[in-house]
């Protein structure tokens, strides 16, 4: 999956204010001497005597949320914010200030941690260590407990001081859980540097989520760097958020694309073990990728990521009729719209129809001649054109029919073409050799394969 590699960076210099010395009892006296010296341990003390003795204290309660926040306890500062204003809105200025300054504090340390992790080269992990790995890394666990991770009979390791949670299956680490939690020691020694990074990163945009919950900029943070850490199924939440709170043309392409990769997943496990209830999923997942990428196609019509991962999705689906009659339309109604012509060929080269797919191809390259995948699937077309006519020929017992070396000539120039501008891709090198093959090309389809084979190196 392709993403932003970087993420805007958002300064906020807020300042936090309490009021001044008026007339107020002695532990609220006392705390903002003790804020003003940053001595935040005793003015959370002096705070919550204030508070227990004075239920009804609107600036107790508001102060005791800023020493919270300044602690990086934000979800006890979200409670104390939230008790001041039941009691009246007297500070609701300086709390939305507060959880702002809070909010871009934590949003630019998540955007430092996330391009610390992709500028670093050390991709170590902690899943596939073994017992004796992670002991020595992190000492004996605190408990040893049977449990189930994603289906799998595991013992989990807890270590209560990190809120660090490992599940071992036959010896190595499957997955792990780490709750943030401000208190909690450290584990970079045993993790990679970069799964380090990307863990703070995660970290650090969840309590911004926390503090700011309406911000989609955070959602869509969160959700690139799971995506880069590879947690796809963690993408999810923050990337539906992101599609309820602004419409973002990234919520709607990269969610629909996690759904049909899960689908593509449950599928290929129920070819290999036809278990009935990985093809249930596999639908469920090929379905829900069809509802968020027709939705984000009505608000994004000339999105070709979108589009691409809806007719993947509805051919996996087996819904090809469906799918046809939509594109079909979009083409009636958008001729000129080069992404409808593409996806209509794909899904008509799907059903074989040859003569169907070359025209859209044809028309899509006519729109935008520099259509990458335009090219390639027409060279497609004509491959399987070339094979199926073959094919039908043998069958007949028709050995002189030679129509079908037309159809990968025509394939020739564009495969030539691809391999010129993408000269590393190993596919296209060995389809040129078989076209130059058939072709009766021996010579360059020696060279194509053999560079097909140095790719491979």
């Amino acid at each position: 999956m392709q993403f932003k590699k970087f993420l805007p960076v958002l300064v906020f210099f807020i300042a936090l204010v309490f009021s001044g010395f008026q007339c107020s009892s002695t532990e609220l006296t006392s705390a903002k001497l003790y804020i003003q010296q940053k001595n935040y341990d005793k003015a959370i003390d002096a705070l919550q005597k204030d508070v227990q003795k004075n239920p009804n204290s609107d600036e107790g309660y508001y102060l005791l949320g800023v020493v919270l926040g300044e602690k990086e306890r934000y979800t006890e500062m979200i409670d104390a914010y939230n008790k001041s204003l039941s009691i009246s809105n007297k500070f609701s200025e300086s709390i939305n200030a507060s959880k702002k300054y809070f909010w871009a504090n934590l949003f630019n340390r998540g955007v430092a941690f996330y391009q610390r992790a992709v500028k670093t080269d050390d991709n170590s992990s902690m899943m596939e260590k073994t017992s004796l790995d992670v002991i020595t890394c992190m000492g004996k666990p605190d408990q040893v407990v049977s449990s189930n991770y994603k289906g799998l009979k595991t013992e989990m390791y807890i270590y209560a001081k990190s809120n660090l949670y490992l599940h071992l299956s036959n010896d190595k680490v499957v997955g792990y859980t780490k709750i943030n939690d401000n208190n909690s020691i450290a584990i970079d020694s045993c993790l990679g540097k970069k799964e380090y990074y990307f863990n703070q990163a995660i970290n650090s945009f969840t309590d911004a989520i926390m503090v700011e919950p309406d911000s989609a900029d955070t959602y869509k943070n969160l959700a690139f760097v799971h995506m880069s850490a590879e947690n796809y199924d963690q993408a999810i939440s923050p990337l539906e958020k992101l599609i309820e709170k602004e419409g973002h043309i990234d919520g709607y392409k990269f969610l629909s694309e996690i759904f049909y990769v899960k689908g593509v997943e449950y599928k290929n496990k129920y070819d290999n073990n036809k278990v009935l209830s990985d093809s249930l999923e596999a639908m469920k997942y090929f379905d829900r990728s069809i509802s968020v990428a027709e939705e984000g196609r009505k608000k994004y019509p000339d999105d070709s990521d979108i589009l691409l991962t809806l007719s993947n999705a509805y051919i996996a689906a087996n819904k090809i009729a469906v799918a046809i009659d939509a594109f079909k339309t979009g083409v009636e109604k958008d001729p000129a719209n080069q992404y409808y012509r593409y996806n209509y060929g794909v899904l008509l080269l799907g059903k074989n129809d040859f003569a169907g797919a070359e025209e859209q191809f044809k028309k899509a390259l006519e729109i935008d001649p520099e259509y990458y995948n335009a090219s390639y699937n027409l060279a497609v077309t004509y491959v399987k054109w070339g094979a199926y006519i073959n094919k039908v020929a043998d069958e007949k017992g028709d050995l002189n029919n030679k129509e079908y070396k037309e159809k990968y000539q025509k394939a020739l120039p564009y495969l030539e073409k691809i391999v010129q501008n993408k000269n590393e891709d190993v596919a296209m090198w060995e389809l040129l050799g078989k076209v130059y093959s058939v072709l009766g090309m021996q010579d360059d389809a020696v060279n194509a394969f053999k560079k097909a084979d140095e790719l491979r190196k």
